[in-house]
């Protein structure tokens, strides 16, 4: 029994326990089941992301919120898929598509996710920069110290710990929603627009529409779900926990992504998109107020910081599971050299060239693509090993259950399909 697995246990709250306690009750208790599942959901609320759910809340307003109420299903249906394989295999994402297909698709979809997140570890360190610089700080002072402490966290720390930290970084996302109030929204169009759906006939919205889904169901986020539940040391019989905790995570991310549109589309909505988180922060200061500046570049802050080290550490355990090597935030570098060796090359190569000069949206685009053309590999590998009863056993998907996860599949791929399509095209001059 790992040490989580035991805080698991002892925090299981007696019968005859107090009335007036229950809320404390209910409040250790989500403390306790908060792990692999919150920390991935919410890496996906990094720089990329806050800055597409604020264009879409500066370019349509209101009209993407129903939009993300279906996203949040997919989200929480993908990443409870990718917990029930860690906790009831013991193995991650990486391990099990070793194990049960192609040696040569699965060497393509790590090796894509390998250079993507790597793009991605320059705009979440380029995030971190950009918000300190809202602040008057200039990124050369805060980007190399900001490097070390995430990569000695994990190459000193043990998973416990660097998920404890990981955590409380996830507080900073409770800025957005006080920035939403701060814009004083029209709450009568939000609750609409959140029941009643909404389409454009428009190539915009349907590119920000595939945004949406492309930026909030990541695939590194199903490789690090996994690969936490594993290295975390969970066994099918924590799994009812591990399930609730990827559901929490999914639909607090998703919250902090609405709230996020919320923000911007009271405060600046209608006046086109956005082309940086930094970037909405700066149009918001005008409307909302410094105070709503400030929040937005304390939120930035901590989703780079959180997906600075998630990301990088998605792509160490997927090689790691892949290769058949020791991978675990918990083991030294001796005992682990491929997986923290990569988590360093990544952690160096993304800081220094968030440094330099580089375009970060023109990397972000190039990044898409990648992303665009694993995601689909990715969920289709994740839908077939959770309906194998030979992966699974009774933990497979049921009949109802398998028809609703290909539909979400079905519909996840084709956006991101629809993504990398039109990306290249627009290289060449045809979208």
């Amino acid at each position: 029994m790992t040490r989580d697995q035991d805080t698991i246990t002892v925090t299981n709250p007696p019968a005859a326990a107090p009335v007036r306690r229950t809320g404390w009750r209910r409040l250790t208790m989500v403390a306790a089941i908060a792990g692999p599942g919150l920390v991935a959901a919410n890496a996906g609320n990094d720089a990329a992301g806050i800055a597409t759910y604020a264009s879409a809340g500066s370019q349509f307003t209101y009209g993407t919120l129903f939009f993300m109420v279906l996203v949040t299903i997919a989200l929480v249906m993908v990443q409870e898929m990718a917990v029930r394989l860690g906790a009831h295999t013991g193995k991650g994402l990486g391990a099990l598509i070793r194990e049960q297909f192609s040696l040569r698709l699965t060497a393509l979809a790590v090796f894509c996710l390998l250079l993507a997140n790597t793009g991605l570890v320059v705009s979440e360190f380029a995030g971190i920069g950009a918000a300190f610089e809202l602040l008057g700080v200039p990124k050369w002072a805060v980007i190399p110290p900001a490097a070390i402490l995430l990569w000695a966290l994990v190459l000193f720390g043990s998973y416990h710990w660097a998920e404890r930290i990981f955590l409380i970084m996830s507080l900073a996302f409770f800025a957005y929603p006080i920035a939403m109030i701060l814009g004083h929204p029209d709450w009568g169009a939000v609750g609409h627009h959140l029941v009643v759906p909404h389409v454009e006939p428009s190539k915009d919205f349907i590119l920000l529409a595939v945004a949406l889904i492309g930026t909030t169901v990541s695939p590194y986020m199903q490789f690090y779900a996994a690969a936490g539940v594993v290295d975390r040391g969970a066994k099918p019989a924590d799994y009812p926990l591990i399930r609730a905790d990827a559901i929490l995570g999914a639909v607090f991310a998703c919250v902090v992504s609405l709230t996020i549109i919320v923000a911007t589309a009271s405060a600046i909505g209608g006046t086109g998109p956005l082309d940086s988180a930094a970037q909405a922060a700066e149009a918001l200061k005008p409307v909302a107020g410094q105070n709503a500046e400030l929040l937005f570049a304390l939120g930035l802050i901590g989703a780079s910081a959180l997906a600075g080290a998630v990301v990088p550490l998605s792509a160490s355990y997927a090689i790691g599971e892949a290769a058949g090597v020791e991978r675990s935030v918990s083991r030294s570098f001796r005992d682990a050299p491929l997986f923290l060796g990569l988590f360093t090359a990544q952690i160096v190569l993304g800081a220094t060239v968030a440094m330099t000069p580089i375009d970060v949206i023109q990397l972000l685009i190039g990044t898409q693509v990648l992303q665009g053309l694993i995601s689909p590999i990715v969920l289709v590998y994740l839908l077939v090993l959770t309906n194998r009863r030979s992966v699974l056993g009774d933990a497979a998907n049921g009949p109802r259950y398998r028809v609703i996860a290909t539909a979400v599949v079905v519909g996840v791929a084709a956006m991101s399909t629809i993504l990398l399509v039109q990306t290249v095209l627009g290289w060449f001059g045809l979208a």
